[in-house]
C-alpha cells in the first residue's frame, strides 16, 4: 500500500490532528497484538512457543514405546560451572544424553526383523531436538526413534562415545589465529572450521536385507564435512567434537 503524504497546507489543522493521531494508534495495534490481525492464528506461531513436556498421570505406571522408539531417561542438567559457580536455569545446558529404561519390539525391513541395538541400562547420546519430552514416575523422559540416537557413552567424556548406526565422531579442527596477513583473529572473528579428524565410526546403515554397509570413513582420516550438519560437543580438555551422518562427510583430505 502506497504511504499517504499530508501537510497542514493540504487539510485543516484539525483534520490533520485526527489522522495524526489515528496512525499513531494503528502503530500501537500493529506492534502489540500481531496475533489478533488478519485472522493470524497462534498456530502459527508454534515454532516460537515452548514446548512443555507431556505429563502422564500417576495412575498409569508402566510405558512401554513401540516398534523401532526408545524411551530414555534424560540426563539432570548441570547446575553448576567446574569452578562451582551456580548457574541459574536460563543458563544450564540443556542435557543430550540420558539412560535407556524401556525399548520397542525392533522394526522389519524386508524379510529381516531387526531388533533395538541398545539396551535397557545403556547411557546414550541423542540429536538435540529429538523425539517428545515426556513427564514420567516424576522424572524427565524422551521417546524418540532409535535412529534418533547418536551413540553409547559410559563416561563423561564425549572422546569415549561409540557412534551408532551411520554417525561419525570427529575431533573438530583448531581454528586459525591470524590471518593471512600475520593478524591476531578475535574469538568473535574465527571462521568455525569443517575439517576435522575421525575418532571413531558407527557399524553403518542398514540395507534392504538387514545387513549393514560399512561406512566410506574410518578411524583417523582427515575429513571435510558440512558446515551446518551435525551436533556439537565439549571434550573434557576443552577440544571440539561433533557426531554426524557419514552422508554428511564431503571429502577426505590427504
Amino acid at each position: 500500500m502506497a504511504a499517504i503524504q499530508l501537510t497542514a497546507s493540504t487539510v485543516s489543522a484539525k483534520e490533520f490532528a485526527s489522522f495524526e493521531g489515528l496512525r499513531q494508534n494503528s502503530v500501537k495495534v500493529s506492534s502489540f497484538s500481531p496475533l489478533k490481525q488478519s485472522g493470524v492464528s497462534r498456530r502459527s506461531f508454534r515454532g516460537l512457543l515452548v514446548k512443555a513436556a507431556t505429563v502422564v498421570s500417576p495412575k498409569y505406571t508402566a510405558l512401554k514405546p513401540l516398534g523401532d522408539r526408545v524411551l530414555v531417561k534424560i540426563k539432570t542438567a548441570e547446575e553448576k560451572t567446574t569452578g562451582g559457580i551456580l548457574l541459574p536455569t536460563t543458563a544450564q545446558t540443556k542435557p543430550q544424553g540420558g539412560e535407556v529404561v524401556a525399548v520397542g519390539e525392533g522394526r522389519t525391513i524386508g524379510r529381516s526383523k531387526v531388533d533395538i541395538s541398545v539396551k535397557n541400562g545403556t547411557q546414550v547420546v541423542y540429536s538435540k531436538y529429538a523425539g517428545t519430552e515426556v513427564e514420567f514416575n516424576g522424572s524427565n523422559h524422551l521417546i524418540l526413534k532409535e535412529d534418533d540416537i547418536v551413540g553409547i557413552l559410559d563416561t563423561d567424556d564425549v572422546k569415549d562415545m561409540k557412534p551408532l548406526n551411520d554417525r561419525v565422531l570427529i575431533k573438530v579442527a583448531e581454528a586459525e589465529v591470524k590471518t593471512s596477513g600475520g593478524l591476531f583473529l578475535t574469538e568473535a572473528s574465527k571462521e568455525k572450521p569443517s575439517i576435522g579428524t575421525v575418532i571413531a565410526v558407527g557399524p553403518g546403515p542398514l540395507d534392504e536385507e538387514g545387513n549393514r554397509k560399512p561406512l566410506s570413513v574410518a578411524p583417523e582420516n582427515t575429513v571435510l564435512y558440512s558446515k551446518y550438519a551435525g551436533n556439537d560437543f565439549k571434550g573434557s580438555d576443552g577440544s571440539e567434537y561433533i557426531a554426524l551422518r557419514a552422508s554428511d562427510v564431503m571429502a577426505v583430505l590427504s
